[in-house]
């Protein structure tokens, strides 16, 4: 069914002079591609963990912030990947961007951002999502959608009238990265990939990488 599927990749190239040496700036320029591209969720980022015991796990979640200290991302701290990132707090996270030929992968240890960044950022979402917060026992199993159902209502009428404040446990997440990897597809699998290693004193190696 899907071995014969094959495609030939021709949109662009990565040279070390276009990628430059700031793989942050390289970073707000592909995002700011896909987005320009209408990629369905642009900054959805696939974050893998690990548990407990060592086995791997990944999800997709929004990249909703970045700057030079890391990437940020929101979730319920009693969820899978919020119980394994206070057991293990590094992760990576990979972008796919297929209309674009494009894939971003970033790799670093994990911090909580302050809270007063998580409320500020929980104040501008949709009143439904933020009902939904409090609404949902992340990844614990439920006997049924409409129980789901009953507990979104109880918390509209819970915070009938007011502003719904951010949950104790819904929290901001910062990636702080330690590598970058670009990758651009290119004709006959010899694809584009660049890598940026953080050093010791802050600075990048920027190296590139066999396809």
């Amino acid at each position: 069914m899907v071995e014969h599927i094959r495609k030939s990749y021709e949109l662009g190239e990565l040279t070390e002079e276009v990628a430059g040496d700031d793989p942050f700036a390289l970073l707000r320029r592909w995002l700011q591609d896909a987005i320009d591209a209408q990629i369905i969720e642009p900054n959805s980022m696939c974050l893998a963990t690990v548990d407990e015991q060592g086995n791997p796990d990944a999800r997709f979640v929004l990249l909703r912030g970045f700057d030079e200290r890391g990437l940020v991302f929101y979730t319920n701290s009693n969820s899978a990947k919020g119980k394994q990132l206070a057991h293990r707090s590094y992760a990576t996270v990979a972008f796919w961007w297929g209309a674009l030929e494009r894939q971003v992968r970033v790799r670093g240890r994990v911090e909580r951002v302050d809270d007063a960044e998580a409320d500020a950022y929980f104040a501008t979402r949709p009143r439904g999502h933020q009902l939904a917060a409090w609404a949902s026992p992340q990844s614990e199993p439920i006997p049924s959608r409409a129980w789901l159902e009953q507990r979104a209502a109880a918390a509209e009428r819970e915070f009938e009238g007011r502003e719904v404040p951010r949950p104790p446990y819904w929290h901001g997440y910062r990636i702080v990265p330690d590598t970058f990897e670009f990758w651009q597809g290119r004709p006959n699998r010899l694809h584009d990939r660049i890598r940026y290693t953080r050093q010791p004193d802050g600075s990048w190696r920027r190296e590139r990488l066999a396809p």
